[in-house]
């Protein structure tokens, strides 16, 4: 099967099957999912949605945080990955929006990504969720299942990946198209036992017809 053919299939079957597909971090504005992506590197959403109601409340804005210390913002933080480097990497990225911004959230990759705390993945996130810009973020579900299923071929690391997907993905499918791989990453396509009985991909997955469909004859 070509690439441009499973692409096509697999869109399809998502744009049926998940019509809406959106971010399970809860925020209200652009400032508090910045904070919420910069918390849910390498640790759960479900984790980063406990901790962020008291980091909203003690420092709605990028005014307040950046006045507190990292040490305030690491016992507030604590629960999650790697706090002591979160904990910096919020209170510099609340003095540069203050200071460089204007509070304001930038909308372009690469101005994000001067901002402490945000790589190339966190930059895109804020991109196409917040400003529906066509930039696709591969973390860790996005970089596995694409491989997995075929979307992808062999990808040396996210950002080939990144390449990969944007140039077989419609441009406008592209903010929605993230989350439909990370929810399916999340959900089925599991990294140790993924759920392939339930998944409705298999007729196009690589991994699939590899690994299972030769039992089934």
């Amino acid at each position: 099967m070509r690439r441009e053919e499973r692409f096509k299939h697999i869109i399809a079957w998502f744009q049926e099957n998940m019509p809406v597909a959106e971010t399970e971090l809860k925020y209200t504005n652009p400032f508090e999912l910045l904070v919420a992506v910069i918390l849910s590197a390498q640790c759960t959403d479900k984790r980063v949605n406990m901790i962020t109601p008291a980091v909203f409340d003690k420092w709605p804005t990028e005014n307040e945080l950046a006045e507190a210390t990292p040490e305030e913002v690491f016992k507030v933080i604590r629960s999650c990955s790697y706090p002591n480097n979160k904990s910096k990497h919020l209170v510099g990225m609340a003095k540069m929006l203050r200071d460089d911004f204007k509070g304001e959230v930038p909308d372009d990759v690469k101005e994000l990504q001067k901002l402490p705390g945000v790589g190339r993945k966190t930059a895109n996130v804020i991109a196409s969720v917040v400003y529906q810009k066509p930039a696709m973020a591969v973390d860790t579900h996005v970089f596995r299942v694409s491989e997995r299923i075929g979307l992808t071929v062999k990808a040396k690391n996210p950002l080939d990946a990144e390449m990969q997907l944007v140039k077989y993905l419609p441009e406008e499918l592209l903010p929605i198209a993230h989350h439909w791989l990370i929810l399916h990453g999340r959900y089925v396509c599991l990294a140790r036992k993924p759920k392939c009985e339930k998944c409705g991909l298999k007729p196009w997955c690589k991994y699939y017809l590899k690994n299972n469909a030769a039992k089934e004859v």
